[in-house]
This record gives structure tokens, sequence and C-alpha cells, in this order.
């Protein structure tokens, strides 16, 4: 009878959700996905950017294990929300998103801009003004799901170097892009530098590391507190300049 009792306590205890999540505090090693850029070529080539370097020197710092993997935005989004192990960075931080992950950071800050093609003159000053035209998109990401919740004509591209070819066929009117490295890179290599503008800077926001609730409160913790050390003796904002310079060479180019 003692051992009855026994056996069903404990298949009480570890069937009940409340009590699963003493398991997930022995996460110790961290995956980490990030989007792929559009200018690496290779599968096998190491993760580069301003995001890579901050969480970096983020997880050296915090004397946390992990891996990086590069693979398409959508792919490394669902890993985070799926993985007991996970996070995904650079990720935007939402209202939607707030209680899908446990946040460290910020790590970076972005301007959304709506783009559009240097011999169409829009004449853009709110993002109400967009209303009638329509917005190439990068599917599932932040700025695809912010236009989206606001029923704007968005047409939603499985990969956002697509959109700038898009654009210049007259496929879309506009194109709602991060300005930053990536994006300009994207054009410098399209050929499209002078071709693709800045018409509208609509939101400017900040991203995270976005990590899977399981993810021990400690670890994240250990995260913030490495950033903020960052951001006290100037690390952080010598990661940043040294992109904000990259930024302005490309932009001259």
């Amino acid at each position: 009878m003692k051992t009855r009792i026994v056996a069903a306590l404990l298949t009480l205890v570890f069937s009940n959700p409340a009590c699963a999540g003493t398991g997930a505090q022995t996460v110790s090693r961290l995956y980490l996905a990030t989007e792929t850029p559009t200018y690496v070529a290779l599968e096998d080539e190491p993760a580069t950017g301003l995001g890579t370097d901050m969480v970096r020197e983020i997880m050296r710092r915090a004397g946390i294990d992990y891996t990086i993997d590069l693979l398409p935005w959508k792919r490394a989004y669902t890993a985070a929300l799926e993985r007991p192990d996970a996070c995904v960075y650079s990720t935007t931080r939402t209202p939607e998103r707030e209680r899908q992950f446990k946040w460290a950071g910020p790590i970076a800050a972005a301007d959304w801009v709506l783009m559009a093609r240097a011999d169409r003159p829009f004449k853009l000053r709110s993002l109400e003004d967009a209303r009638p035209y329509r917005i190439g998109t990068y599917h599932g990401d932040a700025r695809d799901q912010f236009l989206r919740a606001r029923g704007f004509d968005v047409d939603p591209a499985s990969n956002d170097q697509t959109n700038p070819r898009k654009l210049m066929m007259g496929r879309i009117d506009l194109w709602a892009a991060s300005l930053g490295l990536n994006s300009r890179q994207t054009l410098a290599r399209l050929g499209y530098t002078d071709k693709v503008v800045p018409v509208l800077v609509f939101s400017r926001i900040q991203t995270y590391l976005a990590c899977n609730r399981a993810v021990p409160d400690r670890l994240v913790a250990q995260m913030n507190a490495a950033l903020e050390a960052m951001e006290r003796d100037g690390t952080a904002g010598r990661i940043r300049r040294k992109y904000e310079n990259q930024d302005a060479q490309t932009a001259r180019r």
C-alpha cells in the first residue's frame, strides 16, 4: 500500500505543469538562434554583426555556455518558442510578444522605415498616409505583424532581400525595412543604393535576446547584469559605434 501511495505521489509531481518548470532550472547551455544575414554565402560561415558581437560579450561576461545557429528568421523565432534552452536575437520587443518570452536587453535600437523607388516622389508625413499603398514585408517579422494588425495592405515575402526587387519591378509600392547595415548591404549588392530610398521613419524600436519561458530566471538575470556592466564601462557603446561607422561607410558608397 505504501509503495502504491509513493508511486502515485511521484506521478502527480512529475505530471504537474507547475512542477515541471523545476526541471527547466537545470538548463546551463543555451541554444541561440539568429537570422542568416543576407550577405552570408556559406552555411558554415560564423555569425557576425552588431547583435552577435553584443551577445558573445554578454555570454562571456555572464559565464554562460552557448552555441549560435544561423537560421531563416521564422525557424529561429520558432526555435525560441519551442525549445526550453533557446533564445533568439535580435528580436523586437512588442506588447504582443511580451508574455511569450523572457527578455535580455536591449542590445540595439533601429528605425523602421518605408522605402520607395527614388523615381516615385512619395510625400508621406505619417504612416497613415501610406494606407492606400501596397507594402512589401518580411513574412512573420515584427514589421509585418505591426502593419497587419493595423489593417495595411501588405505583401509578405519569405526573404526580405526579395522586397527591393519587387519594389523595382513595381509589384509593391513601398518596402517596410529596418534601416541599418544589412539593408544597406542588400541594396548595394543589388545595385540599388541610389534607386531605393527611405521616405518615412514610422517607428523607433529596440531589439533583445528573447528567451524561451523555460530558460532559468538566473541565466536571464546574469545576461542582463552583464549587459548593464557593458553599458557602464563603455563596451556596448564601442561595439555599436563600430557598426554605425560601417553603416556610414556603406551609405557613402
